[in-house]
């Protein structure tokens, strides 16, 4: 797919939303389900439990490895809760939310719930928007060819091998994604370090704590290398088929709510087991379109958004999971196109 995506004339046919809105409002589909999100905390807690008391009773490299591997699948469902608790989708207490958010993000994983949050709103409200997403900003990774004859020396080097280097990056991405958390706690609010800084520490206090005093010094470091690395795989792996590769406004677009959320957004087919390992984010164009849905509702309104986009002449992507990492490790290896040339 072009990076710059422009809508044929014959799309513009408007269709209201609030039509849309009305027909979910209608379903209950917006309505909470606390019965749903208590049983799952509850599982996955248990399951959380449950790897790390049996670190006390393995000391073998290989189960070490083993239990990496557990830890870092139940650490992604973890985040997977506090992304649907920043949504509101648990509860519609803002309080009740953060507090959530704080558990499932900074004392489980790490992650700063408050800088997350920020960065997540921002790429609701334009995805795959160069200058407002940050989700394609330019980083170690580059999203388009402009980004990609911007770098220079290792950068260059990177972007123009990116494709090959994509997945193995991705093993980086849960320390990545905590050394962030750190290093934006001092443009918090003082009241918000005080407290995320304080869960960040007792994390990393207790999980060391944990893993050292259960596992020889070897085994010890072999679980943590792999339980960061199967976790920053398994999130990239969850958001990769969501917005790579799919189209990119042109700079001054002005999409409405619908269009830009459902343009830019790719669904990946699938059963229990697919809903399972991407928590929900499967159904990535209900969620760009009702964020606050709980996630047990979005597989219940897939039928009336994609019936909707029908009516509206606008295209529903939706493809299977080995299909979208193909057409997102597409682009990510087309944007470095030119650079490949010039050599």
């Amino acid at each position: 797919m072009s990076e710059l995506f422009a809508l044929d004339p014959s799309v513009q046919k408007a269709v209201d939303f609030c039509d849309l809105v009305k027909t979910v409002q209608a379903r209950g589909l917006m309505e909470r389900r606390p019965d749903y999100y208590s049983v799952v905390i509850g599982v996955n807690a248990t399951l959380l439990v449950g790897v790390f008391t049996a670190l006390f009773f393995v000391h073998g490299l290989l189960a070490a490895a083993g239990l990496g591997i557990a830890a870092g699948i139940i650490s992604a469902r973890t985040l997977f809760l506090g992304h649907d608790a920043a949504h509101q989708q648990i509860s519609n207490s803002r309080r009740t939310s953060r507090v959530l958010g704080l558990i499932h993000g900074n004392l489980l994983n790490g992650l700063s719930y408050g800088w997350w949050n920020s960065k997540h709103n921002r790429h609701h409200a334009n995805p795959n928007d160069v200058d407002k997403d940050p989700d394609v900003g330019a980083g170690i990774v580059v999203w388009t060819r402009e980004q990609a004859t911007a770098t220079s020396g290792f950068g260059r080097f990177m972007a123009r091998n990116q494709g090959w280097f994509y997945l193995p990056l991705l093993t980086l991405e849960a320390l990545h994604l905590k050394i962030s958390s750190i290093r934006s706690l001092k443009r918090r609010p003082v009241a918000e370090r005080r407290s995320e800084a304080t869960l960040l520490v007792a994390h990393l206090a207790i999980y060391l704590s944990v893993v050292f005093l259960a596992m020889p010094p070897l085994a010890a470091v072999l679980f943590i290398g792999v339980h960061q690395a199967v976790l920053g795989l398994h999130l990239g792996l969850a958001f990769a088929p969501n917005h790579k590769g799919m189209p990119m406004p042109a700079p001054g677009s002005r999409w409405n709510h619908l269009r830009k959320q459902v343009i830019t957004s790719r669904n990946v087919r699938g059963g229990p087991v697919v809903d399972w390992m991407l928590g929900g984010l499967n159904y990535q164009i209900e969620h760009h379109l009702f964020p606050s849905m709980p996630r047990p509702h979005l597989r219940l309104a897939q039928p009336l958004v994609r019936a909707h986009c029908r009516r509206a002449g606008l295209p529903y992507v939706e493809t299977g999971l080995v299909e979208s990492y193909r057409q997102a490790l597409r682009h990510v290896h087309g944007v470095g196109d030119r650079l490949r040339a010039e050599v």
